[in-house]
């Protein structure tokens, strides 16, 4: 088994590029839900989060996490560890030969020592902007989220694989086949999604 760590940028493409992956044979393991089951009501970290900032809304906490570093941390805190956990189990599980584990916050140490190859996917700033204003957010809003994340610079020097996802949706389709050529043995059957 292949256990890849898939990072991005909010808006640089890393979970279509998770998709596709997945659509070729990878098992793919969505570490934003993983944080969110964690901290949703009932989640084994819901008590601390509701202690600490009062509230389990994602909506009341975005604001209050992304503008605070301090903030950010005590979060990361209390759900990384919970992660963490859930990540081990799930690749343990897995009898896939890849699992990509789609996760934005790679680079600042979660989930160290259960990847090997580091495939990272980036975007320029405005592309990614655009994208997430499609998606609803306010412009600051993106810009905020954006800033909060390390710089793809930092991504980019833990990766073995840099993907530049700046052209059409074939060019991200195209990248997910080399991942997976690239990793060969390790997917038996790598349906390649091509007649």
């Amino acid at each position: 088994m292949v256990v890849v760590g898939l990072t991005g940028g909010i808006g640089a493409g890393k979970s279509t590029l998770a998709r596709l992956l997945g659509e070729r044979g990878a098992d793919v393991v969505d570490v934003d839900a993983i944080g969110r089951d964690v901290i949703a009501p009932g989640g084994p970290g819901a008590a601390a989060v509701q202690a600490r900032f009062g509230t389990l809304d994602r909506r009341e906490l975005a604001p209050i996490v992304f503008g605070d570093d301090h903030a950010r941390h005590d979060l990361e805190a209390i759900s990384w560890p919970l992660i963490e956990a859930e990540l081990r189990c799930r690749v343990a599980a897995s009898d896939a030969g890849v699992v990509v584990l789609d996760m934005a916050v790679l680079a600042q140490g979660l989930g160290q020592g259960i990847y090997g190859p580091v495939v990272t996917v980036e975007a320029p700033e405005e592309i990614r902007v655009a994208r997430l204003v499609e998606r609803g957010m306010t412009e600051a809003d993106a810009r905020a989220r954006m800033q909060a994340q390390v710089p793809e610079a930092v991504r980019r020097a833990l990766a073995s694989v840099v993907i530049v996802n700046d052209g059409p949706p074939e060019d991200l389709a195209a990248a997910a086949d080399r991942v997976l050529a690239s990793l060969g043995s390790a997917l038996p059957s790598a349906p390649t999604g091509r007649e």
